[in-house]
């Protein structure tokens, strides 16, 4: 199965205010009919990069069999990850970056590399806030689960 999904991320006064993320998942069944899921959620407490991550993990989460992806972010912290090997990298040098300083997010990378294994996924990176229909349309469901109530704790930030 065909898959686009459409994601974003969204923190309040980052790093150390809420924040939330956006996702829109779409496709087209074998009768021509266009499905489409939105996902979001907010968090009392973390960051944007941890919330455009969130996007990507809560999509591939929500799919129930093997599918090809065309994923769009306006994240080059996530798109230049795969497309640019940094989390093989990454990896290769046990979750260690740069000057020997760890990865951030970890607990987040490995939780999106294992939602990832079944799928086909091409990355693709879109400019933020310019227009883009979809990507506008998970930056406000983003903005409103931050803005929302109910807000839950994200734990790996606190770790």
């Amino acid at each position: 199965m065909k898959v686009d999904i459409y994601t974003d991320g969204a923190a309040r006064g980052n790093p150390d205010g809420p924040g939330g993320y956006g996702a829109v998942i779409q496709y087209t069944d074998p009768r021509g009919i266009l499905h489409e899921k939105e996902l979001s959620a907010g968090y009392k407490k973390t960051t944007n990069n941890r919330m455009e991550l969130m996007a990507v993990i809560a999509a591939l989460e929500a799919l129930n069999r093997p599918c090809e992806i065309e994923l769009y972010s306006d994240s080059a912290y996530v798109v230049k990850a795969f497309t640019e090997g940094w989390l093989k990298n990454w990896i290769a040098r046990g979750w260690k970056r740069g000057k020997n300083d760890p990865v951030k997010n970890r607990d987040l990378w490995e939780r999106l590399l294992e939602a990832a294994k079944p799928h086909q996924i091409h990355f693709n990176w879109v400019k933020g806030h310019a227009g883009h229909p979809l990507n506008e349309r998970c930056d406000r469901l983003a903005t409103s689960a931050a803005d929302g109530e109910n807000l839950s704790e994200d734990s790996g930030l606190l770790a």
